[in-house]
């Protein structure tokens, strides 16, 4: 397996878990009252794993000057 096809399946893990912690935010804050420091961490891990997306993204993009 190349380098471009463990990013893009890294990619994929990484989009699927920040679904899935978009699902466990959203049933969190349903019910009060929730846990207020669960929810930091939750959301904290969420930003973390946009940013590595982002991050891998732009890896398999190239800057392309017009």
């Amino acid at each position: 397996m190349d380098d471009q096809e463990e990013l893009r399946r890294m990619l994929e893990e990484m989009r699927i878990e920040h679904r899935d912690l978009d699902d466990v935010i959203a049933r969190l804050t349903e019910k009060a009252p929730f846990d207020q420091l669960q929810l930091q961490r939750l959301k904290k891990r969420k930003l973390g794993l946009k940013d590595a997306i982002l991050r891998i993204e732009s890896e398999l993009q190239p800057d392309i000057i017009a």
